[in-house]
C-alpha cells in the first residue's frame, strides 16, 4: 500500500489564468490567435530560409530557422492543452503528462537559451573577425552547435524531470499555473524543497543567466569594434543587423530571469499571478513577435520573400519545373527476394500469412496487457505491450510495400518513399533494441533486488525508459536518413533487396562510402552490441543469483521467467548482427536478405508464442478476456 501511494498520482488540476468561467471564452479566442500568428510567422520563416539557398548557406539564418523551429514547438508544449481545457471546461492534467509537458517545455526553453548564445557568438564573430567568418563558422561547426545546443538542453531537462518524479505531493492536486512548470510544482511538494529549489537557481542559472552574460560580453565587444569603422554606413548597417537579435533577447531573459531566479517561497498569491503573465511574455509573445524582428527590418528576409513569391507567380513557373528536374531522382527498383516471376504468387502468399500471424499474436498481446490492469501494472507486461506494437509497426514498415509488389508485379519504390522507408525501419529496429535492454533490466532488478523492485521499477520510470528508447531510436534515425539524402546513386536505380535498407543502398552509392561505413559500424555498434552485451552481462547475474536459490520450484519458476525473453535476444540479436557489422565490401545480396527475414518477419511474428504458450499469466489473462467476452455476451 505504501508503495502504491507512493508511485501512483492523482490528476492534477491547471487553475490557469482566471477561475471564473465566463472569461475562459475570451482567454481562449486571445490565445488562439496568438497561438496561430506565431506558427504561421516562425514556419514562414522556416520555409524561406531552407528554400532560399543564398540565406540557408549563411550562419546567421541558418540558426534563425532553427529558433523557428524551436519556438513552434516551445509554444506547442503548452498552448494546445490550455485551450484545450478553455474550450471544453475541464483543467485536469494527468500526472505523467504534467512531467511529460515539463520536461519538453524545459527542454525547448534551454535550447532556444543556447540558440541565442550560438546567435550572438555568430555575429561576434562576423564583426570581429570578418576575413575568417567563412572559416570559423563552417557548415560543420554551425550543425555541432545546433546539435550540442538541443543534447545538453535535453539532458538538463531529464535531470530536472527525474528530480521532479521523487517529488511528493501529499494529495495536492491545484497547480497555480497554465502549464506544468518546475516552480509551481515544486511549490507544491510536501517534502523538503531544497535540493529542487538549489538545482533550479544553480543550475539553470549556469545555463540561462551564464548565457546572458556572454551574450552582453559579444556584444560589448561587437559595439567597441562598431564603433570603430570608418564610415557611418558600416555603423548604421552593422548595429541594424544586431539589432533585432538583441531585441529578442532582452525580452526572453528580462521576462525569464523575473520568473525563475527568485526563492521559490516568494512564488505566492499575487507574485504567483504576476509569474503566470511574466510567463507569457516569453512563452507566447516571445515567440509570436520573432518573426516580425527578423523580418520587418531585414532586407535579406525581405528579399528572400520577393524570391518565394516570384518563383510562387506564373513567370516563375518555368524556373520551379528546371528545379524539380534537378532535384528529382528516378524511382528506385527491389529487386526482392527472387528475380524470378513465377515464384512472386508462392511469396506472396508465405509473406501475407506470416504478416497476419504476426498482426494478430502481437495486436492479441497488446489488447490483453493493456486491458488487464494485473498485467499492465507489471513492469515486465508493460514493456512487453510496447515491444509487440514495435513489432507490429517494425514489420509494417517493409512488407505491405513487399507484398503489394509482388501482387502487382511492378517493383518500383519512389526516392522520397525509400527515405521514409529507410528512416522507419531503423527507428522501429532501434526502439527494439532498447526495448529488449529495458525488459533484461526489469528481469535482473526482480531476481537481484525482489524486496526493492516495485521501489526501483515504478510506473514513472518504466515510461521514461519507453520514452528514452524512442527518443534515442529516432535521433539516430534521423542521422541515418540525411547522411543517406546527400549520398549521390550516379542514376544506380536496382536494390537487391526486398526493401530499402542502409547497407544496400550505401552499396549502391558512387561517392565514397568509408564515413557511412565507419558511422554504421561505430555508432550503431555502440547502440546495439553495447546493449546486446549489456543484455548477456545482466543475465550473467541473474543466472548467477537463481542458481544460488534453495528451492529447485524456485530456480526453475526463476529461469522460465527468463527463458522467453532470452530466446528473442539471441534470435534478435544474431540475425541483426550477422548482416549490419562486417565490411560492406563483403555484402551478399541473397544471403544477408534471408537472414534478414530471420530478424525483420520470423522473430516478430514468433514473439507472441514465444512470451504466450509458456507464460501462465498470459494464459491467465486470455481467460479472463475470454470470461469477460462471454460474460457481455450472455447480457446482450
Amino acid at each position: 500500500m505504501e508503495s502504491d501511494n507512493h508511485t501512483s498520482h492523482p490528476d492534477f488540476l491547471l487553475l490557469g489564468f482566471s477561475t471564473r468561467p465566463e472569461q475562459d471564452g475570451l482567454l481562449f479566442a486571445l490565445f488562439l490567435a496568438l497561438y496561430l500568428l506565431n506558427l504561421s510567422g516562425n514556419l514562414l520563416i522556416i520555409l524561406l530560409v531552407r528554400f532560399d539557398a543564398q540565406l540557408f548557406s549563411t550562419p546567421m539564418y541558418f540558426f534563425l530557422s532553427h529558433l523557428s523551429f524551436v519556438d513552434v514547438c516551445f509554444t506547442s508544449t503548452t498552448i494546445p492543452k490550455m485551450l484545450h481545457n478553455l474550450r471544453v471546461g475541464r483543467k485536469n492534467i494527468a500526472y505523467a503528462s504534467c512531467l511529460a509537458q515539463m520536461y519538453f517545455f524545459m527542454a525547448f526553453a534551454i535550447t532556444e537559451n543556447f540558440l541565442l548564445g550560438t546567435m550572438a557568438l555568430d555575429r561576434f564573430v562576423a564583426i570581429r573577425q570578418p576575413l575568417h567568418y567563412s572559416m570559423l563558422m563552417n557548415p560543420v561547426r554551425c550543425h555541432l552547435m545546433v546539435f550540442m545546443a538541443s543534447a545538453l538542453a535535453h539532458l538538463h531537462s531529464f535531470v530536472q524531470t527525474v528530480l521532479m518524479s521523487r517529488v511528493s505531493f501529499c494529495g495536492r492536486r491545484h497547480i497555480h499555473h497554465f502549464f506544468c512548470d518546475f516552480q509551481p510544482l515544486i511549490v507544491m511538494a510536501c517534502a523538503k524543497k531544497h535540493p529542487g529549489e538549489m538545482l533550479s537557481i544553480y543550475g539553470g542559472g549556469t545555463f540561462t543567466i551564464g548565457n546572458f552574460i556572454l551574450i552582453l560580453v559579444s556584444y560589448a565587444f561587437i559595439v567597441r569594434t562598431v564603433l570603430r569603422l570608418p564610415s557611418a554606413q558600416g555603423r548604421s548597417k552593422a548595429f541594424q543587423t544586431c539589432a533585432s537579435h538583441l531585441t529578442v533577447v532582452f525580452l526572453i531573459y528580462g521576462s525569464s530571469i523575473g520568473v525563475y531566479f527568485r526563492p521559490v517561497s516568494s512564488y505566492s498569491g499575487d507574485s504567483g499571478d504576476k509569474g503566470k503573465f511574466a510567463t507569457v511574455m516569453y512563452t507566447v509573445v516571445t515567440p509570436m513577435l520573432n518573426p516580425f524582428i527578423y523580418s520587418l527590418r531585414n532586407g535579406d528576409m525581405k528579399a528572400a520573400f520577393h524570391r518565394a513569391l516570384e518563383r510562387l507567380k506564373g513567370s516563375g513557373h518555368r524556373k520551379l519545373m528546371e528545379l524539380d528536374n534537378r532535384t528529382s531522382r528516378p524511382d528506385f527498383l527491389l529487386l526482392g527476394l527472387s528475380t524470378r516471376p513465377e515464384q512472386d504468387g508462392l511469396l506472396f502468399a508465405l509473406f501475407l500469412a506470416l504478416y497476419l500471424l504476426n498482426l494478430s499474436g502481437n495486436l492479441l498481446i497488446v489488447l490483453l496487457i493493456r486491458s488487464d490492469a494485473q498485467l499492465f501494472s507489471t513492469p515486465m507486461y508493460f514493456f512487453l505491450s510496447h515491444l509487440s506494437f514495435v513489432d507490429v509497426c517494425f514489420t509494417s514498415t517493409t512488407i505491405p510495400k513487399m507484398l503489394h509488389n509482388l501482387r502487382v508485379g511492378r517493383k518500383n519504390i519512389a526516392y522520397a518513399s525509400c527515405l521514409a522507408q529507410m528512416y522507419f525501419f531503423i527507428a522501429f529496429a532501434i526502439t527494439e533494441n532498447f526495448l529488449l535492454g529495458a525488459m533484461a533490466l526489469d528481469r535482473f532488478v526482480a531476481i537481484r533486488q525482489p524486496l526493492h523492485y516495485t521501489l526501483l521499477m515504478n510506473p514513472v520510470r518504466c515510461h521514461l525508459m519507453v520514452f528514452v528508447a524512442w527518443a534515442l531510436a529516432h535521433l539516430h534515425s534521423f542521422m541515418h536518413t540525411v547522411l543517406m539524402s546527400r549520398v549521390s546513386f550516379c542514376g544506380r536505380r536496382l536494390i537487391p533487396h526486398f526493401f530499402c535498407d542502409f547497407q544496400p543502398l550505401v552499396v549502391m552509392a558512387c561517392a565514397k562510402k568509408h564515413l557511412s561505413e565507419m558511422l554504421s559500424f561505430f555508432e550503431g555498434g555502440t547502440i546495439i552490441i553495447g546493449n546486446f552485451i549489456l543484455i548477456l552481462i545482466s543475465y550473467a547475474f541473474i543466472v548467477q543469483t537463481v542458481l544460488r536459490l534453495p528451492s529447485a520450484q524456485g530456480r526453475s519458476k526463476a529461469f522460465q521467467t527468463c527463458a522467453s525473453h532470452l530466446t528473442v535476444v539471441i534470435l534478435f540479436y544474431c540475425s541483426a548482427i550477422g548482416v549490419y557489422f562486417r565490411p560492406l565490401s563483403s555484402y551478399s545480396g541473397d544471403k544477408d536478405k534471408m537472414a534478414t527475414v530471420m530478424y525483420t518477419v520470423v522473430t516478430p511474428m514468433l514473439n507472441p508464442f514465444i512470451y504466450s504458450l509458456r507464460n501462465g499469466d498470459m494464459k491467465a489473462a486470455l481467460r479472463r478476456a475470454l470470461e469477460r467476452l462471454r460474460g457481455s455476451v450472455r447480457r446482450k
